[in-house]
């Protein structure tokens, strides 16, 4: 937190941005996690061969961190970022644990054990709107055009927000602060621990072509989701017809 809005930023070859608390903190947590359990290990600031090199490594055990997500708003100054680690096995997570530092929210789940933010069992939020007052949380800039267009020009929901990291917008979908949740390709350290947060707070997913949300390649998944199967389903079938 004393490098938040005061550290250079770098570019990487896939045009993200990194800084050198993404890279410490990777670092920190790689080292405090093999104390916990020795595993294989694969951080978001790591080069593909590595990360590629610890997935296949890691099927029985796998540990998955994100140091900084959401590095953009972190350099910015804008209070919207997390940490974020995860056990997986098969390539799920079993144990997830995400933190935003500024909020002092900490929410994390266990496979078969519920999903908490600070003590308190999610979801926190029950009221279950209709689609047309529904608040999405939608990722534009990975949708392809089509889609894209649809959602901005004529979308099936209330009001609109993205702010910018996964991780959060896994859990603020699950403790039912957002409705509904479009994200048009993840990486493994994007969706292990959230996506086990809101299956663990009874929410839904799939993907864009498959009800198996965990169907295709793990390097690029795909999200729509929602907490109640009901309003679900209806997101699920609006997403696929305007596609």
């Amino acid at each position: 937190m004393p490098r938040y809005l005061k550290v250079d930023r770098q570019l990487k070859a896939d045009g993200s941005f990194f800084t050198e608390a993404d890279v410490e903190a990777q670092n920190a947590l790689l080292d405090a996690l093999q104390k916990i359990r020795p595993a294989a290990a694969m951080g978001e600031e790591m080069s593909d061969a590595e990360q590629k090199e610890q997935w296949d490594k890691g099927k029985a055990g796998l540990w998955s961190i994100d140091p900084i997500d959401g590095t953009s708003n972190f350099f910015n100054g804008l209070p919207y970022f997390a940490i974020s680690v995860a056990f997986m096995e098969q390539g799920r997570g079993v144990v997830g644990v995400i933190y935003n530092p500024v909020t002092n929210e900490m929410f994390y789940a266990s496979k078969g054990g519920g999903a908490f933010l600070n003590g308190i069992a999610l979801p926190i939020k029950k009221y279950v709107p209709t689609l047309k007052s529904a608040t999405a949380n939608v990722d534009l800039k990975r949708l392809d055009r089509k889609l894209a267009a649809q959602v901005a020009a004529y979308p099936p929901y209330a009001s609109q927000r993205n702010y910018g990291a996964c991780a959060l917008e896994w859990c603020y979908t699950a403790a039912g602060y957002f409705d509904l949740y479009l994200h048009g390709g993840q990486k493994p350290w994007d969706y292990a621990a959230g996506s086990l947060i809101l299956e663990e707070a009874g929410g839904n997913m799939c993907g864009f072509d498959q009800d198996d949300y965990w169907a295709g390649s793990p390097w690029k998944r795909s999200v729509i989701a929602a907490l109640d199967p009901g309003l679900f389903a209806q997101w699920r079938d609006w997403v696929r017809e305007n596609r």
